[in-house]
């Protein structure tokens, strides 16, 4: 399973989703990878995978099949996110 969160790094919501990944990243010992939307591999993946609301969280399994996604805010609990990566 791949977990990634779409972001904007010079939006409002920057600080957030950076705050949230790290936190993540010591609390659960999972790796949330972040990727920014101003990138052509940010753009690739949310058109791909059909993000139109941002923060976007996508877990994925190994063959880039989506096991679950969250847009927008509120970014989902921890615990939901870890239930979906696992």
């Amino acid at each position: 399973m791949k977990a990634v969160v779409l972001y904007h790094p010079s939006s409002d919501h920057s600080r957030t989703v950076e705050d949230f990944a790290r936190d993540f990243n010591k609390q659960k010992g999972s790796k949330l990878e972040l990727v920014s939307l101003e990138t052509v591999p940010g753009d690739e993946m949310a058109k791909l995978y059909d993000i139109q609301n941002y923060p976007a969280i996508i877990i994925t399994q190994n063959d880039g099949q989506v096991v679950k996604d969250w847009q927008g805010l509120p970014l989902p609990l921890m615990d939901e996110v870890v239930s979906y990566s696992a």
